[in-house]
This record gives C-alpha cells, structure tokens and sequence, in this order.
C-alpha cells in the first residue's frame, strides 16, 4: 500500500504497552486480491497512519462513501474505525483526523455482521518509508497533435508529468527491485525507476469511481 497525498489519522483509544509506546501490531493483507497463489504478507499497523487526503471530507458531498465525522469505514486488513474529530490550520485545510476502533473487527470484519460502505487503504506513520512518485496525463494538449501547426511538439504539454514529493509507502516496498512494477491499491500499477531510488513512476491508474462522479461534474 501507498499514499501519495498524505494525512494523518490518529487513533485516539488505541492501546499502549508497557513501556508508554503504542502497540504495534503486524496484520495480514492479501497479495493479489485476483489470485490467492500469490500469498499474503503482513504489514505494521499502530495508533498513527497515514490515509490519502481525499479519502476524509469534513463536509462531504453527496455520494461520497469515506471517512467523514460519525462515519465507521473499513482499512484493509486493519479494523473498522468512526471519525470523532480534526484539527486543520489557518486556511481551514485538514491536517489531522481523530478516530476510535473497534477492537472486534481485526481483520476488517465485524461479529455482529454490521457493514461499511468504505475500505480504505493506509500507511503505519512510525514505519512508513518516503518516496517520490512520479504520474503522468496526456502528452498532448491537443487531441490531434500538429494538427494546426504541422508540427506535433508544438502540442506538448509541459504539465503532463507531476512528481509528487514526501509520498509514504509500506515498507515492504522499500525492497522494490530497480524496474520492478507493482500494484499500489486503488492508485494503479508503479513502476520503480531504474537508477533513482524510492522513484516510482505510474505506468497504468486504477478506476476510482469518486473521481470519475468529480470528472462528470466539471
């Protein structure tokens, strides 16, 4: 898992040890959702994570099924936890959300059946590794380039690749081989570069339905 636009979620009623430190729990989550072959692994989850800013609207609009304030939303292979609160600066942007879990859902299901219509991903802040991303629109801004100049770098768009800085990934994907692609969930496949490291390059994005609705809008 990874989040390119991070927020901070604090989980107000999660348990410390006895050294005064917030348990760290290690859970399981899925290789390949599409093929039970390719395993599990486990990945470190604590009082602090790290979710992807849109995926909290402290005012939420219509149709919108993430976390908002006094809504219970699932994190993969984590717990079910309800927004109780949020700090935000100066200009009214959100800069920490305040949750509470619940102990009986481990593993993302609860024992009284009950369901949410959310499952997030997330990111243990305390073990999160830093990286760049780098994602990619249209090379293009014409949709026939050269068409009126006859030229077709006269349409290049400058804008068409984005890096995106301080993006916080799972450590397991610190391990990434120099080439290798893999999946980040609900993002869309990455490529890592193959001489920068923790340089992931977006090769092929995922359907995100809340930002097709936000498409449709414009």
């Amino acid at each position: 898992m990874a989040v390119l636009d991070p927020l901070k979620v604090v989980i107000t009623n999660w348990p410390t040890g006895a050294d005064g430190e917030p348990v760290v729990e290690e859970v399981e989550l899925i290789n390949n959702p599409e093929n039970a072959d390719d395993g599990v692994r486990t990945a470190p989850f604590s009082g602090t994570l790290y979710i992807e800013r849109d995926d909290f609207k402290a005012d939420p609009p219509p149709k919108y099924y993430r976390l908002t304030p006094g809504r219970e939303v699932r994190l993969r292979g984590g717990y079910f936890v309800t927004a109780t609160g949020f700090e935000s600066d100066a200009d009214g942007n959100v800069t920490e959300v305040h949750v509470t879990y619940d102990a009986d859902t481990k593993g993302g299901n609860a024992p009284d059946g009950r369901k949410v219509k959310s499952t997030m991903h997330w990111v243990s802040a305390a073990h999160a590794v830093d990286a760049d991303v780098a994602t990619y629109e249209r090379l293009f801004s014409a949709e026939i380039p050269g068409a009126e100049t006859g030229d077709v770098f006269d349409d290049l768009d400058p804008n068409s690749m984005t890096v995106l800085r301080g993006c916080k990934l799972e450590p397991e994907l610190a391990n990434t081989a120099p080439g290798d692609v893999v999946q980040f969930e609900r993002l869309g496949y990455f490529a890592a570069d193959p001489s920068a490291p923790l340089l992931f390059h977006r090769t092929v994005g995922l359907r995100d339905e809340w930002a097709n609705i936000q498409k449709r809008k414009k």
